[in-house]
C-alpha cells in the first residue's frame, strides 16, 4: 500500500514504461498505448481475438455462436500478455491501486460509445470471496470499477451482486471444472428489473465466472449485461 502511495506522489509518468512524461497522473504515453493497448478485432460477445470482419462489422466467435453465453457483450483493453499480465498481477499482489485507477479510467475512455447508449446503466464489480478479500485486503475489481464509474459518470453499486460461496481459484482448473466451480457462487440482492449492467473484472479466461454472474443478473431481471475487463487471455 505504501508503494502505491509513493507512485501517486511521483511526477506523472507512463504507467507502462515509467519513462515518458504524461499530462496527468496515472496515465499512459502514446507509444505504449499503441504498442500494448492497440484496438484489435474481437468477438463482440466474449472479446476473444478474431479475424477482422469486412467493413469493420461486429464479429462473433464460433464458440459463442455454438453456445450462447448469458452475457450480451464484452470489451477488453488488451490481451493478457506481457507487460499487461505483469500490471494486472501488480494490482492484485503488490497493491498497485494506481494501476487499478488507470485501468478503470481507460475502460471509460475506450467504452464511451456504450456509455452514451446505456446512460442509465449501473456498474457492478465481480465480488471476491470474503476469505480472499481478508487475505489480500482489497478486491481489485472493486477498485477498477470505482475508477471506471467516477470517470464515466455512472452509478457504482457494490451491495447487489454478492459472492455467497467460496471456491478454489479458477486458474488451476480445466474448462468443465471452472464451470462447476462457480456454479451457485453468486447471488443478487433485490431485483434488477429492466436494468442495464456493466460488470467489471480484471481478467477473462474461460468466461465461466462472468457467465455465471450474468446468469444470476438476468434471473434478477437485468435486461443487458456488458462485461468490461482489463485483459483477455488469447
Amino acid at each position: 500500500m505504501l508503494r502505491a502511495l509513493a507512485y501517486l506522489m511521483l511526477p506523472p509518468h507512463c504507467v507502462v514504461c515509467e519513462l515518458q512524461p504524461c499530462a496527468e497522473s496515472v496515465s499512459i504515453c502514446a507509444e505504449c498505448e499503441a504498442d500494448f493497448f492497440s484496438i484489435r478485432s474481437r468477438c463482440d460477445r466474449c472479446a476473444i481475438g478474431v479475424p477482422e470482419a469486412p467493413n469493420g462489422a461486429p464479429s462473433t466467435c464460433g464458440r459463442c455462436l455454438a453456445s450462447n453465453p448469458n452475457f450480451d457483450a464484452t470489451a477488453a483493453l488488451a490481451d493478457y500478455v506481457s507487460p499487461i499480465d505483469g500490471m494486472v498481477k501488480a494490482v492484485k499482489f503488490r497493491a498497485r491501486l494506481d494501476l487499478a485507477e488507470f485501468f478503470g479510467r481507460f475502460l471509460a475512455k475506450r467504452n464511451s460509445a456504450q456509455l452514451v447508449l446505456f446512460g442509465d446503466a449501473v456498474v457492478l464489480p465481480v465480488p471476491m470471496a470474503f476469505e480472499r478479500v481478508q487475505q489480500r485486503g482489497f478486491n481489485q475489481s472493486h477498485h477498477i470499477a470505482r475508477a471506471f464509474a467516477a470517470a464515466a459518470g455512472v452509478r457504482l453499486v457494490t451491495d447487489r451482486l454478492l459472492r455467497v460461496r467460496h471456491s478454489p481459484p479458477q486458474q488451476s482448473l480445466a474448462l468443465n471444472e471452472r464451470r462447476r466451480n462457480v456454479r451457485g457462487a453468486f447471488a443478487v440482492e433485490g431485483a434488477l428489473s429492466g436494468q442495464r449492467v456493466f460488470v467489471v473484472d480484471d481478467v477473462m479466461t474461460s468466461g465461466s465466472t462472468l457467465d455465471e454472474v450474468a446468469h444470476v443478473l438476468k434471473k434478477a431481471g437485468a435486461s443487458h449485461v456488458h462485461n468490461l475487463i482489463v485483459a483477455r487471455t488469447p
